[in-house]
């Protein structure tokens, strides 16, 4: 795990919670697997995926009967997320506060994240 022990890597507003269980309830997954991949006009992306299993690497955030498993190569660049999950007339969501971004596209959809040692020095100091 890449974090800090005893704090959980990710957190989950209770409308994300509802949603994600909804999804685990209805879908019969196990949970949802967040991660990021490159693309988008910012670099970065996230990635979610239902999963019948959980990977031994993976982060397993569970809060309130949801559960979140974070992809390895995505737990330092996701560490101090909060998932939320929005509504609106035209779109309904799953968006993510994330302290390690540095910049993104006006969508929301695409990031850019600190640089690799940044993140790992703001690690050591909280």
């Amino acid at each position: 795990m890449f974090g800090i022990p005893g704090k959980q890597a990710v957190t989950m507003t209770p409308a994300a919670i509802t949603q994600i269980r909804k999804l685990m309830e209805t879908k019969g997954h196990h949970g949802l697997r967040i991660g990021v991949k490159k693309g988008g006009c910012a670099g970065m992306e996230y990635t979610m995926d239902y999963v019948d299993e959980a990977d031994p690497n993976d982060e397993v955030v569970e809060q309130d009967g949801a559960r979140v498993l974070i992809a390895p190569m995505a737990q330092m660049f996701l560490f101090g997320t909060e998932i939320d999950y929005e509504v609106s007339l035209l779109e309904s969501s799953f968006r993510f506060r994330n302290p390690n971004v540095a910049d993104a596209c006006g969508c929301g959809e695409s990031i850019t994240f600190k640089d690799v040692e940044e993140l790992q020095a703001e690690r050591q100091q909280g």
